[in-house]
């Protein structure tokens, strides 16, 4: 007697639906998931090496669970906002993580704290 079926996570929960009320293109979800996915994944490669340019998960997590799917279950939470970039910087999704200190911006450091 087989017993119950495991939920899939990822793209399939949170609904793919419900992610799409948090963007305004399905495109722009695509962009803004990516991005987010790959500033997990170097935030666990950084982790040995004691260098943290960017903020790690802000949802619990699962031992074997893909950034992807973190990253879009954060959105589905409303952890994270997508807004238009400065069109001069050449960002167009940036990610933002509102955290309780106040927005922070996630992506590339601005040369200020390089320097520090």
């Amino acid at each position: 007697m087989p017993g119950p079926q495991p939920l899939a996570e990822g793209i399939t929960n949170p609904p793919i639906d419900d992610l799409l009320t948090k963007t305004d293109s399905k495109y722009r979800l695509v962009l803004y998931s990516a991005k987010r996915a790959r500033q997990i994944n170097a935030y666990y490669s950084q982790l040995g090496e004691g260098l943290l340019e960017y903020v790690g998960p802000l949802v619990e997590t699962h031992v074997q669970e893909k950034p992807l799917s973190i990253a879009l279950r954060e959105i589905n939470d409303d952890l994270l906002t997508c807004e238009d970039g400065d069109p001069e910087d050449g960002i167009n999704v940036p990610v933002v993580a509102e955290v309780d200190e106040g927005p922070e911006v996630l992506g590339e450091p601005s040369p200020e704290d390089t320097e520090a």
